[in-house]
């Protein structure tokens, strides 16, 4: 493959995927797929969040949120006053930014990203987002397609107009300070690393530039907006130009959250400890006014087998995320400490508050908290038999309500759930717009148990080692010899998603069993499992999925010859050494934007790869590592004469791995495999702007269910 900028090539390549298009077409049209692609696709579109709006977030007097307008693309980011309409039981409604009895517009629209795309050569898409603190301005990012970074702009709130500066290029990161009179931001250099620092007021002044090119500059604000804090530098809020503080050292490359609180400073990381590795994150606090690298104590003394994921802060109260094994707990604690008690000390000595949580939690988000005033916080909480649940606890009295949950279900004339945020706003709040605990009442969570069921397994890899397997099926469609889908991701320490998707929902309907493979390279289980699945490891979660494959099989949870795998991403890559190890396996794959050319990506990178890239799947100029890419490289082992599965494979332009990755991959595949015209190998390339479209991605995600569906059910 050319450069991207060889015309010659690039012509050729578009010839190419012409070409691939068409046979796409034909190999669909043979099976059948293509209609029921289209019956699919309405089935998919039917269920999708149809929220006009997203659920409101409380900060300070404001209540701000995103909605869209009928017929427009993009959403719209408004706000309203608290007090003024706090019951807002009508958001997604237009005619509910307008006040009846007082006559009077009660909606502020601060941006239009329609607007925006069309300055933006007609896509719109945003990364970062802060308003200040004085809830006067308003910072953010925009995608520019034409110079291919992030550019940033300030729009004043008050007159709805863009500030003439700060305007920069290649944005990263940006903070607030000195109230909102003054912003701090990161701006990348050409290899997008984040380099330098900028402080811009009346004026722009670099703060800092970092020569280092293994260290990348990330800024955040404490809670309170008190403090700026670049790694683990302390910047002063009120005064950013003085002198920042070194208030911890560690490794360069490692996780690492300062907070502040009523004059404590708390350190979130998965630093090792004295020259130590640790296998999962923990909390350490230090004095503000003397926060020297040797003064931090840890905050609990480590329990076996509980692992501390996440922690959030507000003023009143420290929520935490726990993992013990498979479960997860949410629990808080009251801020500041007791006087009694002396840190470092057991969890139960802070007397925690377990909040409520659904059955099957597979992931809790925090977010968004901006206000550091509230003793709300907010939840997304997600199940591999509920769609996820945005909830906002009372942490002083434990209470919980569910804001926003997609309503899904509507058999039999039967509401399964989806009335609970209705139900719970009905009456306004006598306390004008305090989100206070009269709002709070104790519902059900709205799982769907009743109709999914799911089930866990530890499966023994070729090693020895267990790896957790998860289960979804249909209770109406349990039957002997299902067919299955397994998924598997396994990199990047990334937990595997194993949400409740409405797309899932027309093959469980159809009896399918969807398994889910924590296979080792993943999270969840320590960074030990995370570094037993990658570099030199890589194998490990190859042999760690085809386990869990075997698995299904024999024990007749998925009848042999009906196995399909699923790999997004590096989870492409881990299905497609899978098939490379053990093609006899699998029925049929789908590949989605996979990481395939492993070795000659890594030596000769096109587009750019990040230090991360190289931890995880290895430095192929030492030795020992390039033959161990060698061995997983899903396009360096492709079996010559053997029968292959059908195979999917999705990629496009604009994926973090080259589309011409995929194409060689499936022109290889069909070389030197042996042909089945029953076992297609298609590429089908989509258009770049997918995420931002819901009718593209129902498009795409009924192809592929209609494509496995064909494959398996025609066996």
């Amino acid at each position: 493959m050319g450069a991207l900028s060889d015309a010659a090539a690039m012509r050729h390549m578009d010839v190419h995927m012409e070409a691939e298009e068409k046979y796409a077409e034909a190999c669909l049209a043979a099976a059948g797929a293509d209609r029921l692609a289209r019956k699919l696709q309405l089935e998919m579109a039917s269920r999708l969040a149809s929220d006009a709006c997203t659920p409101p977030v409380r900060w300070g007097p404001w209540l701000y949120y995103r909605r869209a307008d009928e017929g427009k693309q993009y959403p719209v980011l408004c706000r309203r006053s608290a007090a003024l309409h706090s019951e807002f039981i009508s958001y997604s409604d237009p005619s509910a930014g307008f006040d009846f009895t007082a006559g009077k517009r009660i909606e502020q629209k601060l941006v239009d990203y329609n607007k925006e795309a069309e300055r933006f050569g007609g896509y719109s898409y945003e990364e970062l987002s802060e308003v200040s603190p004085d809830h006067r301005f308003i910072a953010y990012t925009m995608y520019d397609k034409d110079k291919d970074s992030f550019t940033l702009m300030v729009r004043d709130l008050v007159t709805g107009t863009l500030c003439d500066k700060p305007r920069a290029d290649r944005v990263s990161n940006i903070s607030w300070a000195m109230d909102g009179k003054a912003l701090v931001y990161i701006v990348t250099n050409e290899d997008r690393r984040p380099y330098r620092i900028i402080g811009s007021s009346k004026d722009d002044v670099l703060m800092l530039e970092e020569p280092d090119e293994n260290i990348y500059l990330n800024i955040r604000h404490t809670k309170d907006f008190r403090f700026i804090t670049l790694n683990v530098y302390l910047i002063n809020a009120s005064d950013p130009l003085s002198r920042m503080r070194l208030v911890w050292e560690g490794e360069s490359q490692v996780h690492c959250i300062v907070e502040h609180h009523h004059g404590r400073l708390y350190l979130f990381t998965d630093a090792s400890r004295e020259g130590t590795p640790v296998d999962s994150h923990y909390l350490m606090l230090s004095d503000v006014e003397s926060p020297g690298p040797k003064s931090w104590k840890d905050v609990f003394l480590e329990e076996p087998g509980v692992i501390l994921e996440d922690v959030d802060f507000c003023d009143t109260h420290m929520v935490l995320v726990l993992r013990q094994g498979r479960k997860l707990k949410l629990c808080s604690v009251k801020l500041p400490f007791p006087e009694h008690i002396r840190v470092p000390a057991r969890l139960s000595d802070f007397h925690p508050f377990d909040l409520s949580l659904p059955n099957h939690v597979c992931q809790i988000l925090p977010g968004p908290n901006y206000d550091y005033r509230s003793s709300t916080m907010r939840f997304t909480i997600s199940s591999p038999v509920m769609p996820d649940a945005v909830v906002d606890y009372n942490l002083p009295n434990g209470k919980w309500r569910i804001v926003q949950q997609q309503n899904m279900l509507h058999e039999r004339t039967k509401a399964l759930y989806g009335n609970a945020f209705a139900a719970s706003m009905v009456k306004p709040s006598s306390k004008g717009g305090d989100l206070s605990s009269e709002d709070f009442g104790d519902c059900d969570w709205n799982e769907l148990s009743e109709y999914y069921a799911c089930e866990y397994y530890d499966v023994p890899s070729k090693d020895g080692v267990l790896v957790p397997l998860t289960l979804v099926y249909s209770q109406k469609h349990k039957q002997e010899g299902n067919p299955g889908l397994l998924h598997g991701h396994g990199a990047y320490g990334e937990i595997l998603d194993k949400r409740w998707r409405s797309e899932l929902k027309s093959l469980l309907d159809r009896g399918w069993v969807i398994a889910f493979a924590d296979v080792r390279g993943g999270g969840g289980y320590g960074k030990k499992w995370h570094q037993d699945g990658a570099r030199t490891k890589k194998m490990n979660s190859i042999y760690d999925f085809i386990s869990c494959g075997e698995f299904l099989l024999e024990k007749g949870i998925i009848k042999e010859n009906k196995l399909a795998g699923w790999g997004y991403s590096a989870g492409g890559l881990l299905v497609a050494s899978a098939i490379n190890t053990r093609p006899d396996l699998f029925r049929a794959v789908v590949l989605k934007v996979p990481f395939l050319d492993v070795c000659n990506t890594l030596l000769h990178p096109i587009l750019p790869l990040t230090a991360i890239d190289y931890e995880e799947f290895g430095f192929p100029v030492d030795h020992e590592e390039f033959l161990s890419i060698r061995k997983y490289s899903p396009y360096d082992n492709i079996q010559k004469d053997v029968p292959y599965p059908a195979v999917f494979v999705t990629s496009s332009f604009n994926t973090r791995f080259g589309v011409w990755e995929a194409a060689k991959w499936v022109a290889k595949v069909r070389e030197v495999t042996r042909y089945d015209p029953e076992r297609p190998v298609i590429l089908n390339l989509t258009t770049d702007v997918v995420e931002e479209s819901k009718y593209l991605q129902t498009k795409e995600l009924a192809l592929e269910t209609a494509f496995l569906i064909k494959m398996i059910h025609d066996t």
